[in-house]
């Protein structure tokens, strides 16, 4: 009985005292945030990459110089600090969209303290970093589906070859001339804005600025300011040929990354005070639904019909390119991005150290046409950014699903708007699309 009696004062006395710890340990949401993004802030003095862009309190900027070395221990237990408290929080009193909030939030932090980890040298495998930081597990895909693709494809290129010389020979009918960049661009973009503010309220004073720039990993990027503003660059380094006009305009612009960062900052931050999104970590399961939308809503705001007519009309003349061969031009571009998954595969194959680099270019001009230096160029771009490739495809597969389960098929383009508007302004993660 004296045992019993004891360990029962052992189990309530522990009761108590973790209760009593929970109960100190559940910081306030609002508090939370402002750890969190300062912390992100602290950590991308040491990876440029880290922040993709920041628009909260100028206070809050880290002043001085950072360590000499990553103080990996300090950061991990300040995040692991801050997810212990989002665990701790009380939701019986939430409303539905603060659960979206907090579950966001603790995903954003899982990301946070991976990458960290990264950081100092911890390795994890393609899927895992991948569930990890955009908690999205990528689909596999044997070598012989995209070889049955290719076959598809090779039927209706003219010509002789391999299929890449081939799409290469007849693909450069379409390059855009550089000194006709601006002007194509311009023109793809007012029609991406004026379509998208049919359809959303944005403020008044959102706007971008375009650069054309060389030498970079990537195709194009979006440089989000804050009060509405990005500045776009666009890479010049390879051939632009006349669809990633309206690809980049859309994806970069209206309505992909500008507009995604301006609801953000409208309805998130300066309506409801969630400051942990004036902070957007690229390495982070929020770059799933920024790149997965960007990409899809290109196809919300052009319809296929819709896109091949103002490119025969405008864009084509613009760009002194033959628009009769635009409708034959789409339909084969239509077959090759069925491929776009071949590209996680070699990066998965390449980062798991299953092949090499150069096997890795091979295989991005093989399955997605690459040019060699395009290729190489590729996998400077997996280097730097790893598992990051799979928010492209599958995020834009995923907000795809979403979209059309909630009504917004393609023949009812207003219900489209208005459910991808909502994923836009409300906290998304791959899973939380997938509920």
């Amino acid at each position: 009985m004296k045992k019993a009696l004891l360990l029962l004062l052992a189990v309530c006395f522990w009761a108590c005292t973790s209760t009593k710890e929970t109960e100190q340990a559940a910081l306030p949401m609002d508090e939370l945030a402002e750890r969190y993004v300062k912390t992100l802030l602290k950590l991308g003095q040491y990876d440029s990459d880290i922040v993709d862009a920041y628009y909260g309190p100028e206070e809050w900027k880290p002043t001085g110089e950072p360590a000499d070395s990553l103080p990996g221990r300090e950061f991990l237990a300040e995040l692991r600090l801050i997810q212990g408290n989002l665990q701790a929080q009380q939701t019986d009193t939430l409303t539905a969209l603060e659960k979206r909030r907090l579950a966001m939030f603790q995903k954003q932090v899982l990301a946070a303290i991976t990458k960290v980890e990264m950081m100092q040298g911890k390795e994890f495998p393609f899927d895992e970093e991948a569930r990890l930081l955009y908690d999205a597990t990528p689909p596999h895909y044997e070598q012989a589906y995209f070889d049955s693709l290719l076959a598809a494809i090779d039927t209706e290129l003219p010509g002789k070859g391999s299929v890449p010389e081939r799409w290469a020979a007849y693909q450069a009918k379409f390059e855009i001339p550089k000194e006709k960049l601006d002007t194509v661009f311009q023109a793809a973009i007012t029609e991406a804005r004026n379509r998208t503010k049919a359809h959303y309220d944005l403020p008044q004073n959102e706007n971008f600025k375009v650069e054309f720039v060389t030498d970079k990993p990537w195709s194009g990027y979006n440089y989000f300011q804050g009060n509405g503003y990005s500045l776009i660059q666009i890479n010049t380094d390879f051939p632009i040929y006349i669809e990633r006009a309206i690809d980049l305009a859309g994806h970069e612009g209206y309505p992909g990354h500008h507009v995604f960062n301006v609801l953000l900052e409208q309805h998130l931050v300066n309506e409801r005070g969630w400051k942990e999104y004036a902070i957007y970590p690229l390495f982070s399961p929020q770059s799933l639904i920024a790149e997965g939308s960007a990409n899809y809503g290109v196809k919300v705001a052009f319809p296929a019909e819709e896109r091949l007519a103002f490119e025969q009309q405008v864009l084509f003349p613009l760009a002194g390119l033959d628009a009769s061969e635009a409708a034959r031009y789409y339909g084969i571009l239509g077959k090759i991005s069925k491929l776009d998954f071949a590209g996680n595969e070699a990066a998965r194959r390449y980062l798991n150290g299953e092949i090499s680099r150069e096997e890795a270019a091979e295989w991005l001009v093989k399955y997605n046409f690459y040019e060699k230096g395009k290729a190489l160029q590729r996998t400077r771009f997996i280097d730097r950014y790893r598992s990051y490739v799979i928010n492209y495809n599958l995020g834009q597969e995923l907000v795809r699903q979403y979209v059309e389960a909630n009504g917004g098929t393609a023949d009812k383009p207003e219900k489209r708007w208005e459910v991808f508007g909502q994923l836009l302004s409300t906290p998304n993660t791959a899973s939380m699309l997938q509920e």
